[in-house]
């Protein structure tokens, strides 16, 4: 089971084209001046299983590029975040973003980690550091790094990426996303 933040079905500003975005609730790293607070508590929040989620995926995606999987942070939830990269790997054409507050070195030497990275295209590395704060190119902080894991995007995909986005909700609200939202 998965437990997330929260489920955006149509973003532009999570990564190149039209996107699914995920967060996964759950952050031990608790970075300083995290922009997303709200998802460091493990309690839970919106329980889903691998599968539920990559039969959705299956169904959309002729209407999406890809997923984006944020958080929280997704390998403190490994066995679950392997299901479901594996599972759009395997019934998709998807492509798949992960964000991780780890490190490259320290997600290759975890247990599901190169198993996991083998699922994506894209992953988003490092701590958030306020000192450092960018908020451009899908990265918060410019420790944060990119690495193109398969030849799908390029830098200049990802650097194109909106920093924001404003959604228009169906009950007539307003929310935002992306790397760097209006506040």
């Amino acid at each position: 089971m998965l437990n997330l933040h929260a489920i955006l079905p149509r973003s532009r500003a999570n990564g190149p084209g039209v996107r699914f975005a995920v967060w996964f609730q759950g952050c031990s790293l608790q970075c300083p001046g995290c922009f997303n607070p709200d998802t460091h508590p493990f309690e839970p929040r919106l329980s889903v299983t691998p599968g539920e989620l990559v039969e959705r995926l299956a169904h959309e995606q002729t209407d999406i590029e890809g997923i984006t999987i944020s958080g929280g942070e997704p390998f403190e939830q490994a066995d679950g975040l392997l299901a479901l990269v594996a599972g759009i790997k395997e019934r998709t054409g998807l492509s798949v973003i992960l964000f991780s507050g780890y490190a490259l070195p320290e997600v290759e030497a975890m247990p599901l980690g190169r198993d996991i990275l083998s699922c994506v295209d894209v992953l988003l590395a490092g701590r958030y550091d306020s000192t450092c704060r960018i908020a451009h190119g899908l990265r918060g902080s410019a420790n944060q790094t990119i690495h193109l894991l398969t030849s799908r995007y390029t830098l200049a995909d990802i650097q194109s990426t909106p920093d924001a986005e404003v959604i228009l909700n169906p009950d007539g609200s307003a929310s935002t996303s992306g790397i760097s939202p209006p506040g």
